[in-house]
């Protein structure tokens, strides 16, 4: 399947091994592994963010074999989900970062056409997430009220 917005293909990417049980030299038990998740979460980490440090620092290699549930359901169970979802709050930051060089560089026209790409991302995305009732229904992208929420 051919990329969005280029005329190039993807690369295809590897794959996790398969396996149905958590790994034998796992030192930590799920009750710890869950505690961890909320300490990162609280301190303001993504999903992807606190999979990547129980990876590297914990050598966690999956939470879902341990625990049973992903990094986001750990989360959103303990209420700490954050407003935004984390595709659309990194998007958000890229189209503020490039609003931000158009303002210096106004003849930026490849910025130009990225910042429009980015735009249209975050609409589409918000559209999903409206009809999966992730997000509020009222939602609106405006770049005045993304520079704030970044800041």
């Amino acid at each position: 399947m051919a990329r969005m917005h280029t005329r190039r293909r993807g690369q295809s990417g590897s794959t996790k091994p398969y396996r149905a049980a958590s790994p034998s030299w796992v030192e930590f038990s799920a009750d710890e592994i869950e505690e961890l998740i909320m300490k990162h979460a609280k301190k303001g980490a993504g999903p992807s963010e606190v999979g990547r440090i129980l990876r590297d620092v914990y050598g966690v290699p999956s939470t879902k074999l341990i625990t049973g549930k992903k990094v986001q359901k750990i989360i959103n169970e303990s209420e700490l989900k954050p407003e935004l979802p984390e595709d659309i709050s990194a998007l958000i930051r890229r189209a503020v970062a490039l609003n931000n060089h158009l303002q210096i560089q106004k003849k930026d026209l490849k910025s130009k056409r990225a910042l429009s790409l980015v735009e249209a991302k975050i609409r589409r995305l918000s559209r999903y997430y409206k009809t999966k009732k992730v997000m509020d229904s009222e939602w609106k992208y405006d770049i005045k009220k993304a520079k704030l929420l970044v800041d």
